[in-house]
C-alpha cells in the first residue's frame, strides 16, 4: 500500500473522494469515522465508471488552495455545477447538499490557510482545543447560489485565550470574502465576540436563549442549532450539541415560542388563488423554506434529534412516531420543490446578470409549476396549524 494511507470521511462526496484518488495516483482510500478507526475502503475501480469531468474535481481543488484566489475559482465554479447537475436531473435537495458541502469545504480550508499564516506571523498554536462551526443553511445541507457567510468559533480555552481567537475569526472571515462568500450582514461570523466563545460561556448563553428569550433569541437560534463542525475538535461540537438539544428540549416555553414563531409566518397566495408579489417576485425562502426548515428544526429539537437537514429531521421524526409518513412524504416534496425553483430562478438571474437571491418570479414560470407551487403554499399553511400541538406531543 502506498504510506500514509490516504484518507476519506463517511458523509464526504464521492465526487471528492474521487477526485483525491485521480490526483494521488491511488487506487484505494481508508473511509475512517471522527476517532481516524477505519470503517472501510473506497476503490478506484467501482467509482471510476462514474462521469469524470472538470467539475468533479472541485472538491478536491478546494482541499489543495493555497490562497483567497484559489478559493475563489472553486466559488466560482458552484453556479456552472449546479446548472449541470439540475440538467441531468439530479434532486435539487441533493445540488443544496453539494453547494454546502464545497461551502463547508472552504470554510475549513480558510481556517487551515488562517493557522497557516498566523503560525508564520507569529501567534503561535491554538491555546486551546477549538473547533469551527458553520451555521444556517451550509449547515443544514441547503445552501443554493445565494452565499454568505455565517460561522462560530467554540473552544476550550478562557477569556485569556480570546485574542488568538479573535485573530482567527478575522482571518477566516476576510479569507472566505475575498474568495467571493461575503461578510455575514447580521455579523454572524466568529469575528463579532458574541459567536466566538469557549464552551463554557456557549452553555450559558444558550441557556440564557432558552429561559430568557429576547426579540433575538429566535433569530440567533435558528442559525445555531443547524450547525456543523468543519475544523478542528469535533468532540466541543458533539459536547456543545447535546448541551444545546437537553437545554431546549427540557423548555416547554421555548418550545412553544418556536412553535408560535412558525404559525406567525404568511403564505403568499391570495384569497382568490393568485401569488401576492412585490415588483413580480415573491421570497420563496420567507414564505416556503423557512416555514418548513423551522417546524423541523422546533419539533427536531422537542426530541433531541442531533440531525441538521430538514429532510433528515423529518424523516427521524416519523422514525420516532411523531410524524405520519404521509406528511413527512408531502412535506419533503414541498421542500423539494421550493428548493428548485429558487435555483431555477437563481441560474437563471445569474445568465442575466442579476444577483442571486431567494426572489423567484411566478409568472415566468409553466402553469403546471405556478400549480404545484400554490399547492405547495396551502400545504406549508396547513402545517403551521398542526405545528403548535406536534411540538407539545
Amino acid at each position: 500500500m502506498s504510506r500514509p494511507a490516504q484518507l476519506a470521511r463517511p458523509d464526504d462526496f464521492l465526487f471528492v473522494a474521487l477526485a483525491r484518488m485521480m490526483r494521488l495516483g491511488l487506487r484505494h482510500l481508508v473511509v475512517v469515522d471522527d476517532q481516524r478507526r477505519p470503517l472501510g475502503i473506497v476503490t478506484g475501480r467501482a467509482v471510476l465508471q462514474m462521469r469524470v469531468s472538470e467539475a468533479i474535481l472541485l472538491g478536491d481543488g478546494i482541499a489543495q488552495a493555497q490562497s483567497a484566489e484559489q478559493l475563489a475559482e472553486g466559488r466560482e465554479a458552484l453556479p456552472g455545477l449546479a446548472g449541470r447537475l439540475l440538467a441531468e436531473g439530479v434532486p435539487a435537495r441533493d445540488i443544496a447538499a453539494v453547494l454546502s458541502g464545497a461551502l463547508r469545504d472552504m470554510t475549513a480550508r480558510a481556517a487551515q490557510l488562517a493557522e497557516k499564516s498566523m503560525t508564520a506571523d507569529g501567534w503561535g498554536a491554538p491555546p486551546a482545543q477549538w473547533c469551527l462551526l458553520v451555521l444556517g443553511s451550509a449547515g443544514r445541507g441547503e445552501s443554493l447560489l445565494a452565499f454568505d457567510q455565517d460561522n462560530a468559533i467554540v473552544h476550550a480555552g478562557d477569556e485569556a485565550d480570546d485574542a488568538w481567537f479573535a485573530e482567527m475569526g478575522k482571518r477566516v472571515a476576510d479569507t472566505l470574502n475575498a474568495a467571493g462568500i461575503p461578510y455575514c450582514d447580521g455579523l454572524v461570523m466568529a469575528s463579532n465576540p458574541a459567536w466566538r466563545r469557549g464552551l463554557a460561556s456557549w452553555k450559558n448563553e444558550v441557556f440564557r436563549w432558552v429561559h430568557q428569550p429576547e426579540a433575538q433569541t429566535v433569530m440567533n437560534t435558528d442559525i445555531f442549532f443547524d450547525f456543523q463542525p468543519v475544523h478542528g475538535d469535533r468532540a466541543l461540537a458533539d459536547e456543545l450539541r447535546r448541551h444545546a438539544l437537553d437545554t431546549a428540549a427540557g423548555s416547554n416555553f421555548f418550545l412553544q415560542l418556536l412553535a408560535n414563531n412558525v404559525s406567525k409566518m404568511e403564505v403568499p397566495v391570495g384569497i382568490f388563488g393568485e401569488f401576492v408579489t412585490t415588483h413580480g417576485r415573491l421570497n420563496a425562502k420567507k414564505f416556503g423554506l423557512l416555514p418548513l426548515v423551522s417546524a423541523a428544526r422546533a419539533k427536531a429539537v422537542r426530541a433531541r434529534i442531533e440531525a441538521t437537514g430538514t429532510a433528515e429531521r423529518y424523516a427521524e421524526l416519523t422514525t420516532l412516531g411523531q410524524m405520519h409518513a404521509d406528511d413527512r412524504d408531502g412535506l419533503c416534496a414541498v421542500h423539494e420543490l421550493v428548493l428548485r425553483v429558487i435555483l431555477d430562478q437563481q441560474l437563471a438571474d445569474l445568465a442575466a446578470g442579476v444577483a442571486p437571491s431567494a426572489r423567484i418570479e411566478p409568472r415566468h414560470m409553466t402553469k403546471e409549476t405556478q400549480v404545484r407551487l400554490k399547492a405547495a403554499f396551502k400545504r406549508i399553511r396547513v402545517l403551521k396549524t398542526l405545528l403548535g400541538g406536534l411540538v407539545t406531543q
